[in-house]
């Protein structure tokens, strides 16, 4: 059955399978769909949603969200379709939210200046506890009016390009997901850096394997040996890495054999000035 009231953040609903795993959710935020009429569509944001671990889904005078061309097109995010939120107008739907953002195409003075969607995270950064972000999507084939569109805080638009401006819903749904979760922190806790000091032993590593292949001057050990350090130190960001490369240099050392042919800087022994 269709809730009455969304989850608030003091009792969160439990993550399915879907969103199990995944790592930077979106901030709070609810996808409002005004008066969608193909229950595809529908489903297909609601997959669009379990992509991103999104599970406030409202609608507002839907066709039928349950039947079952809706449940074929949502897969694993049907959840979704069964815990949403039925209102018969806009105003109720926002009643809760501390923003909202018009998804529309088209601009004008009534309808005030789009922000770009890349900039719809920034709104959802400013949210305090317990605040929601509203993403409201209108009608496939009409859009939302512009007294809907009166009704929203913002106004985002999604550029693009090519000679067709509209985009269907639930592609629509997904980049603005997209770009909200592209600029949420990591919620998993970073990998942790090797420090200078760890990175000596496999300097010494290389540092042997290459004088025993004669693969630099030793004359001029630097002229090699310090752009390779250079690139590990910039290029090593966690320990599983410089665990991998001591591996991999330890067993070089182990099997190539003595190196009998030429050395650099041989050709100049001997010479003077």
């Amino acid at each position: 059955m269709s809730r009455s009231a969304p989850d608030g953040p003091e009792n969160p609903a439990p993550l399915s399978a879907t969103d199990r795993g995944r790592t930077a959710p979106v901030p709070a935020v609810a996808v409002v769909l005004v008066a969608p009429r193909s229950p595809g569509n529908i489903g297909m944001v609601a997959r669009a949603m379990a992509n991103f671990g999104v599970r406030d889904l409202r609608l507002v005078a839907p066709c039928d969200h349950l039947a079952a061309e809706a449940r074929k097109f949502a897969v694993e995010g049907a959840d979704r379709l069964e815990t949403a939120t039925l209102y018969p107008d806009l105003a109720g739907a926002l009643a809760d939210c501390r923003w909202s953002v018009a998804t529309t195409r088209r601009t004008g003075r009534r309808r005030g200046a789009a922000l770009d969607v890349s900039r719809v995270p920034e709104l959802a950064a400013a949210l305090g506890p317990g605040e929601r972000l509203a993403l409201v999507f209108g009608r496939e084939d009409a859009g939302l009016a512009s007294r809907e569109v009166a009704l929203c805080s913002h106004t985002a638009t999604i550029a693009t390009p090519g000679p067709l401006g509209s985009l269907n819903l639930a592609q629509a749904v997904l980049i603005c997901l997209y770009e909200l979760r592209r600029a949420a922190p990591a919620s998993s806790a970073p990998a942790e850096r090797p420090g200078l000091g760890e990175l000596e032993p496999l300097f010494a590593q290389m540092t042997a394997v290459l004088e025993r292949i004669a693969f630099f001057n030793p004359h001029r050990p630097e002229h090699v040996l310090t752009p390779l350090r250079r690139i590990y130190t910039r290029g090593i960001d966690e320990r599983r890495e410089l665990a991998l490369l001591r591996s991999l240099w330890g067993r070089l050392g182990d099997s190539i054999n003595d190196w009998r042919g030429r050395r650099r800087g041989d050709e100049n022994r001997g010479k003077t000035g």
